[in-house]
């Protein structure tokens, strides 16, 4: 009998995912715990593993919207001999200018004369090729990628064929008008929907300074080959904001604190949610009691939180909750921007691109590397005094570091 594998419980505010990918293809067999699909929620992305051995019957399609307990596919029971079976068809003689298929593109009686296996018929999509034109040499007639692959070749071979593919571009091109639709991504959708939220019921206002980021680079440049010897990172900007961060934050608690119906709920600690642009989309990892951190912690940790987010595999706990948030829209080369808040947060702080310019300096002009930052805020909760005292003394911790190191 075979067992169901539906969508497991991810998280408690998540009641629907996507099924983005199939790792294992209708009819494989699988081993027990081994990966068999990606589900993507609004904040992650997760793995669907095998409950036990056996034959993979699929039932839901990539790209569907799943709510939490459906049924995504089941295990029949058996299955382990015919890829045993296929390997020894795989293994026995074939005619002249044939090839023997490999046994993942084999399953079985299933498919009629003609039918393409997913990786072929992915392949003869790509390039215009009707299946009906192939001739398959699988099993009962089946198109393998290694047919698909030859028919490319005798596509590119034949001069009427490849004089008709390379004229219909040229076509096109020319004045071409075409749109294209795509669905938006869970995550998409959440962070759309978030900062309307944010726009619509809260009362944002954003300030601005600049800094002199000199003696920071100064002291980069003297001690970064010592830090990285000893911690094993380098030296970044990020370490140097966060700390600024959570000293400021001491002064002026209320950009630390949040909203809560009626109530401000002032919090003692500083999780600081670091912004970063992972290939699905923005997230926000945290660095959890960043107060209590040293430079190189910080670093360790923003690496870390970075690599997981680039390769989507930062878990629910790692971007849940977060007390002050901090995003660099200078590594794209932003000058200045107005970042919004991250609910239910109430303030962030937006770092932007290092441009040398001259600056008034002890009644001189001097070429100084210099930043903009924006803090945008709350106005419900952090008042103007607040938020430009917070400004200015992450800017005085700024362009001088021994503060951050001294606490004062």
């Amino acid at each position: 009998m075979g067992l169901e594998i539906k969508v497991p419980p991810v998280g408690e505010s998540i009641t629907e995912v996507v099924l983005s990918r199939w790792v294992k293809n209708d009819g494989d067999f699988v081993e027990m715990d081994e990966i068999i699909a990606e589900l993507e929620s609004d904040k992650a992305t997760f793995e669907l593993t095998a409950e036990k051995a056996g034959t993979l019957k699929t039932v839901a399609s990539e790209g569907d919207t799943l709510p939490i307990g459906a049924v995504v596919c089941s295990i029949e029971e058996g299955g382990a001999a015919a890829p045993a079976k296929e390997a020894a068809k795989a293994e026995a003689p074939v005619v002249a200018d044939k090839v023997a298929t490999p046994v993942a593109e084999k399953t079985g009686d299933s498919y009629a004369s003609g039918t393409p296996s997913p990786a072929a018929g992915k392949i003869l999509a790509e390039k215009g090729i009707d299946a009906s034109a192939v001739k398959g040499t699988g099993v009962d007639g089946r198109i393998t990628k290694e047919d698909a692959l030859k028919s490319e070749n005798a596509k590119s071979g034949s001069p009427k064929v490849e004089a008709a593919k390379v004229a219909a571009p040229v076509a096109a091109v020319a004045g071409s008008r075409g749109e294209r639709r795509e669905k938006m991504s869970p995550l998409r959708k959440t962070v759309a929907k978030r900062l309307v939220t944010v726009k619509n019921e809260t009362a944002m206002l954003t300030t601005f300074n600049e800094v002199n980021m000199k003696p920071i680079m100064d002291l980069r440049a003297k001690y970064k080959d010592q830090f990285k010897e000893k911690f094993g990172v380098g030296l970044g900007f990020m370490s140097f904001f966060t700390k600024a961060v959570c000293e400021a934050a001491k002064d002026f608690p209320a950009v630390n604190a949040r909203i809560e119906g009626e109530e401000v709920v002032y919090n003692d600690f500083v999780d600081v949610s670091i912004a970063v642009s992972a290939p699905k989309g923005l997230v926000v990892p945290i660095i959890r009691n960043a107060e209590s951190m040293s430079l190189a912690q910080i670093e360790k940790t923003v690496i870390e939180l970075a690599t997981k987010a680039r390769d989507s595999k930062l878990t629910i706990e790692e971007m849940t909750g977060g007390t002050f948030t901090i995003t660099n829209g200078g590594v794209f080369g932003s000058m200045m921007s107005t970042p919004i808040i991250n609910a239910p947060q109430s303030a962030i702080l937006g770092m932007h691109n290092i441009i040398e310019r001259p600056i008034a300096e002890n009644k001189e002009v001097v070429i100084r590397p210099m930043m903009y930052i924006a803090l945008s805020y709350d106005h419900r909760i952090i008042d103007g005094r607040e938020s430009v005292g917070f400004l200015v003394r992450v800017k005085q911790l700024l362009e001088d570091p021994a503060r951050l190191l001294l606490g004062v």
